[in-house]
């Protein structure tokens, strides 16, 4: 079917949004609790071990019920089928978005244009296996018969934020004697970082590049193979790269055998396919059992989208109350504020997640949309942001909706830690919610002069997503496949193609010109505007360059 969007503001159900909200606007989230004894139990949801408390949200029951109404007027239900059946979602590059099919278990059907994907894609997941578990065994081994120490994933953007996001959550899960290594920024300060201390006879480089041209990686894996070569010579780099990538011949001018290339699929975005071949670091790092289990995390939320009424869809109420804080209540930022260290890059996670997905401004028509988009992304783990940004959430004018992660118990016990760090995460969402006012602070004896300054007004909306257990694979599945089917379910209300990106594109193509002029023999002919080319020369000029 063609994938088309109704305008949100034309939706019959949009004006009985808009007056609910004007209807809310003066009540209070402690008001709002006064009002009902039971609303912990009204807006609290759960389903897949995943706990969704949204009772400090500045809503009632029946601000859920006309979004879900506004929700299923918009055709989230049509879209979600349409993605899962292989029609072409991503509108405007006229592709399947079908990274479920990445974890479709070995014998599901899913199809796009006719073919059933899953095969091939466990047909990648298998070859992945052999090389995780060689290179685990000490099987695979080096051009100097030592065995691999270090794996260096090079990569940018999705082929690297989910790869390190993982490592970091699952790092109880990787073998001491194994290290991972995360190469993405074309400074060559972070190209030294990631070499330094590593001996080349024991590492291996996984090069993720869909094209195999990507500027940022490409230069990158080129710094990495003269590395390589220049220890171990020119037949090493068989035995020390290997390649993520669709250009094979790409990969074997580089000099990287194609029997270690993994491919993937147009329709696989950068920033969905962490579960694709670009999780080979994953895989290897965790085990394919282990991978095989955050595989089953993915599919379960999957099929949780897929089946749920949206009323108890857990993707869907988040995006639903995202749609309400940014386009009802006019927040326009988000903080995630994951209580668990094990998630320190999941806000840098998201953050391309949500930004990249929705961060549009014209709907599936081409038309301009009339309405915001993305909410801006950003958080640090709890507590440390306790001490730093805390203070404007709590007392500063701008309103920051909040997103508190956590889990019910830690990967390792240690005193009481966990325990401490769960009264911080409900006492923040506390705080957050009711704040203290100026009689409660004169109650508990503040001195006069401080009270002003003291007083925390509250009414600061956030929600708690608890999972169940600690952070394992099948954990951290569901807990980024939550998010992935969020940003659908806000792109659909939005009317936006969330699975396109052509604003990365402009700013990498005017890039890959300066490149050239920056380093040109002679001096370039000016071709920006004024203050570039002035900044031209002036680079130049501090290379030594001719101006």
């Amino acid at each position: 079917m063609a994938i088309a969007a109704r305008a949100l503001d034309e939706l019959p159900s949009w004006e009985a949004v808009r007056a609910h909200a004007r209807e809310l606007s003066g009540r209070t989230i402690r008001e709002l609790f006064d009002a009902d004894p039971a609303r912990a139990d009204a807006l609290t949801f759960e389903a897949e071990g995943l706990l969704l408390d949204a009772t400090r949200q500045r809503i009632t029951p029946q601000t859920l019920e006309l979004l879900v109404a506004l929700a299923r007027e918009a055709g989230l239900q049509e879209r979600i089928a349409a993605m899962f059946g292989g029609e072409h979602v991503n509108v405007s590059e006229d592709r399947a978005a079908l990274h479920v099919a990445l974890r479709a278990p070995r014998g599901e059907r899913v199809l796009t244009g006719g073919e059933d994907v899953v095969p091939d894609v466990h047909g990648v997941l298998d070859r992945m296996a052999d090389l995780a578990e060689r290179v685990r065994s000490g099987a695979w081994v080096g051009a100097t018969g030592e065995r691999i120490r270090t794996v260096v994933n090079i990569g940018i953007g999705g082929s690297y934020l989910g790869p390190e996001m993982a490592a970091i959550a699952l790092a109880a899960q990787t073998p001491d004697d194994l290290e991972l290594r995360f190469l993405s920024n074309v400074d060559g300060s972070d190209a030294l970082r990631v070499m330094r201390g590593l001996d080349p006879a024991q590492t291996l480089v996984i090069v993720a590049s869909k094209t195999f041209t990507t500027l940022e990686t490409m230069t990158n894996a080129h710094t990495l193979r003269a590395w390589i070569t220049g220890a171990l010579g020119e037949e090493a780099v068989g035995r020390h790269m290997v390649a993520l990538s669709t250009n094979a011949e790409g990969v074997a001018a580089f000099g990287i055998d194609p029997e270690n290339m993994f491919g993937f699929w147009d329709w696989v975005g950068g920033r969905y396919s962490m579960d694709s071949a670009i999780g080979l670091s994953t895989m290897i790092a965790i085990g394919p059992a282990a991978f095989g289990e955050l595989l089953a995390g993915f599919h379960a939320m999957d099929e949780h989208l897929r089946t749920a009424p949206l009323e108890r869809n857990l993707p869907v109420l988040l995006g639903l109350l995202s749609v309400w804080n940014r386009n009802l209540l006019g927040h326009p930022t988000v903080a995630v504020l994951p209580y668990a260290q094990e998630l320190a890059r999941f806000p840098a996670y998201l953050q391309q997640l949500e930004m990249e997905s929705n961060g549009k401004h014209v709907m599936l028509d081409g038309t301009p949309v009339r309405w915001e988009t993305s909410p801006v992304l950003w958080g640090e783990p709890g507590t440390n942001g306790q001490h730093s940004f805390h203070q404007l959430l709590h007392q500063g004018t701008e309103i920051v909706p909040a997103e508190l992660l956590a889990f019910t118990r830690p990967v390792q016990e240690l005193g009481d830690h966990h325990d401490l760090l769960m009264a911080n995460l409900l006492g923040q969402a506390e705080a957050l919610a009711f704040g203290r006012s100026a009689d409660e602070l004169r109650a508990l004896g503040s001195p006069e002069e401080q009270i002003a300054h003291r007083v925390c007004a509250g009414d600061r909306p956030s929600t708690i997503l608890l999972v169940d257990g600690a952070i394992a694979p099948h954990a951290l599945g569901r807990l980024v496949a939550l998010y992935e089917h969020r940003a659908l379910t806000e792109g659909v209300l939005w009317g936006i193609d969330s699975f396109d990106q052509w604003g990365v594109e402009l700013g990498k193509v005017l890039a890959g010109t300066i490149a050239d002029e920056l380093t040109a023999a002679t001096p370039p002919a000016p071709s920006h505007d004024p203050a570039t080319n002035a900044l031209v020369r002036r680079l130049r000029a501090a290379r030594g360059r001719p101006v």
